[in-house]
């Protein structure tokens, strides 16, 4: 960058900060539904401790919050994001496409993508990946033969299952559980399927990795897959309501519902913060926040709150997170994690 870029790019900068400073004295995060309870969590404690402001925080979706976060700096743009996955390369881009060129990404700790139903439920309820995705999915394997999925209750898929309608409440495409949970279990699932096996040996690994992206990522949409939006509590209450659902959301909603739902196993291991720690539970995945460096110092409250968001007593091993139904990172990674959330350590570029 030439000389007279560089200082044009810092008076704007700097002009826009200065705005920033005199139009807002609120941290503004956006981002996960899964990861709201944890910074909402960490706003009352920070405004508790510091008599500041409490952040607003809005639960607008993984794919939601990045599209906020990237739209620019300044008083007018979100200061945080929080998501259930890693910024894909394209968000990245759109940042950096916007002059969000300073991001810190932090990892907060582990969260299990949890099947789950009504404790009024009288079914003994036990999937597998491959059973998950034969209820789920748009298209599957039928007689050899890769057709629209006709299952319509699970006995169909196997007579050991449940012989009811096959319901089940899910995120939407712009949440980041959806994201990992394709990911996670539709592709593992898919991948299990003979129809799937035999493309493996016969096909391009281009065209076989094309297939699992394309055909096994589409949830279908004609009725026992339902989209319930960004609340994941809308969720946890139609499944409470009807004993034969199931829900698809983060463990901590399965954590703080205790009461009301109880967790299905997936491949014979249970949801639990043991199992989603050592990652025996198969759908297990980490969860992040970001944070837009070129706001620190500028949005008061910015660095204290953040500060908060990864100190001991929220992430750490029985901080005030983990009893929100967090899995904490072990002490090193811990560690390492703060140090770069309070050193503004900026991200490279994602590689997908």
């Amino acid at each position: 960058m030439s000389a007279m870029k560089l200082a044009a790019s810092v008076l704007t900068i700097a002009a826009v900060s200065a705005t920033a400073a005199a139009a807002r004295d609120q941290v503004r995060v956006v981002g996960s539904s899964t990861v709201f309870p944890y910074a909402q969590a960490a706003a009352e404690n920070f405004a508790n401790a510091t008599g500041m402001a409490a952040p607003v925080v809005e639960s607008t979706g993984t794919g939601g919050g990045m599209k906020i976060f990237c739209e620019g700096i300044g008083e007018g743009f979100a200061d945080v994001t929080n998501a259930s996955r890693a910024m894909k390369k394209s968000e990245y881009e759109l940042c950096a496409k916007n002059g969000v060129t300073d991001i810190t990404e932090v990892m907060l700790g582990y969260d299990g993508l949890t099947l789950a139903v009504s404790r009024d439920s009288t079914y003994a309820w036990a999937l597998t990946e491959k059973q998950i995705y034969q209820a789920l999915a748009a298209e599957v394997d039928v007689d050899g033969k890769w057709v629209a999925n006709p299952y319509k209750k699970w006995s169909e898929i196997d007579p050991s299952l449940p012989d009811v309608a096959i319901i089940a409440y899910g995120p939407p495409p712009t949440s980041g559980t959806r994201d990992a949970f394709v990911e996670l279990a539709m592709h593992d699932g898919c991948k299990q399927l003979d129809y799937v096996k035999a493309m493996k040996e016969t096909a391009s690994k281009e065209d076989y990795d094309k297939f699992i992206t394309d055909s096994c990522s589409r949830m279908r949409q004609d009725g026992p897959f339902v989209e319930a939006g960004e609340n994941d509590n809308l969720i946890v209450q139609r499944i409470e309501a009807d004993p034969t659902a199931v829900g698809i959301f983060g463990y901590s909603f399965l954590f703080e519902n205790g009461d009301k739902l109880k967790g299905i196993p997936v491949d014979g291991v249970e949801p639990t913060a043991e199992t989603i720690a050592d990652f025996s539970y198969g759908v297990a995945r980490p969860l992040f926040i970001y944070i837009k460096n070129a706001h620190r110092g500028v949005i008061p409250g910015l660095n204290e709150f953040v500060e908060e968001f990864v100190s001991d007593a929220a992430m750490g091993d029985g901080g005030y997170m983990q009893e929100r139904g967090l899995t904490p990172l072990d002490a090193e990674k811990l560690a390492a994690q703060q140090a770069v959330a309070t050193g503004a350590v900026a991200m490279t570029a994602p590689e997908k």
